[in-house]
């Protein structure tokens, strides 16, 4: 009975090990998709900027 036990806790902590390594890269990873956005939103704001002719209180550019 000591070694079936013993086998069920090293599964468990396997189990939870590998849970917590898979939730873990889940949660840190930034997908692909989300970067490339990010990357190109941080350039168009300001060529939007200038060509832009919405009225100064407008939160967004009609024609973007």
């Amino acid at each position: 009975m000591k070694y079936e036990s013993m086998m069920i806790a090293g599964l468990f902590a396997t189990c939870f090990a590998l849970c917590t390594l898979v939730m873990g890269a889940m949660l840190t990873t930034t997908p692909d998709s989300v970067r490339l956005v990010a990357a190109q939103a941080s350039t168009t704001p300001a060529t939007a900027r200038a060509t832009c002719t919405a009225a100064p209180g407008a939160t967004t550019c009609p024609r973007a």
